[in-house]
């Protein structure tokens, strides 16, 4: 019994047409090598031309094209029939795409983030409540990198739909502090010296030109807005160091910063409390008619 197993098995295995196999493995491999160099060699020429973004993309790209193209040359070099694998390939697709309409809009999405470039690789990003750095743009998703080192996938098409907020994008951001102050203080001695502290402060760019405003008549307080210009690398910085500045110029010249004061209304002319201190009365014997009842 063993011997006719192992006689069947020889003529299966010298039946088959190993050398065409051996030769499509080697196309193969080679496709894969081939489209890895392929697309280094894309990475480095468009590196200098284009944005990082693209560079990926197209290395990608070029890829898999390469590895298609030679996976197809080695199928049929195995033998199998190009014609019926696309036919078959075809029906295969119509089958995924109704499957994962998900998966085709989010690389449909993929494609419109591609050509409209809202944010690149390496820019820092807002979606809805996620603030991170852009680390990766695929064709499904985009990844992030959260201030707190927190690794997060948003799909493309969550992109397209909702807000995002690059604030990367321009070279230099503005930044708006409030800072209230007494309704006895000078409003202007106070512009005056904020506008110094930007002048003072290597971070402050001088055009656009720092300013301040009245915003509003708060219930304790006149609220101004002290705005300035600051690079984008230096804004958590820039934000610290001046609204510690302010704090200190403010208690120098003796400007009071006012904060909420809690009072109790206790009668019509919020007189103070009325305190007096009793003393014990004394009790009789007879006062205790319980004790002698009880008694």
């Amino acid at each position: 019994m063993i011997e006719e197993m192992e006689s069947s098995l020889l003529q299966i295995a010298s039946g088959l047409p190993w050398m065409q196999w051996l030769s499509a493995a080697f196309l193969l491999i080679l496709g894969i090598i081939l489209g890895s160099l392929a697309s280094r060699s894309v990475s480095r020429v468009m590196q200098a031309r284009t944005s990082r973004h693209h560079t990926v993309m197209f290395r990608r790209l070029v890829f898999y094209i390469v590895v298609a193209v030679f996976a197809m040359a080695a199928l049929r070099e195995a033998g199998f029939s190009l014609d019926v694998l696309l036919g078959a390939a075809g029906i295969l697709t119509v089958a995924i795409g109704f499957a994962s309409q998900t998966s085709a809009s989010n690389m449909i999405s993929g494609l419109f983030l591609l050509v409209e470039r809202p944010f690149e690789i390496g820019d820092f990003i807002e979606v809805d409540a996620t603030l991170g750095e852009v680390v990766g743009i695929d064709m499904l998703s985009v990844k992030l990198r959260t201030t707190d080192n927190l690794y997060v996938r948003i799909p493309n098409e969550t992109l397209i739909k909702t807000r995002v907020v690059n604030r990367s994008r321009f070279p230099i951001r503005r930044l708006d502090l409030s800072v209230g102050i007494a309704y006895a203080e000078d409003v202007e001695k106070v512009e005056a010296l904020l506008l110094t502290l930007a002048e003072r402060n290597p971070a402050c760019l001088e055009e656009p030109r720092p300013f301040v405003l009245v915003t509003s008549f708060g219930p304790s307080s006149v609220d101004l807005q002290f705005s300035f210009w600051v690079p984008k690398e230096q804004v958590l910085e820039s934000r610290s160091n001046m609204m510690v500045d302010i704090k200190k110029t403010l208690d120098r010249e003796r400007i009071e910063i006012p904060f909420p004061h809690t009072s109790i209304y206790a009668g019509s002319h919020s007189a103070p409390f009325r305190v007096e201190l009793l003393r014990p009365e004394r009790t009789t014997q007879k006062e205790l008619p319980d004790a002698n009842e009880n008694g």
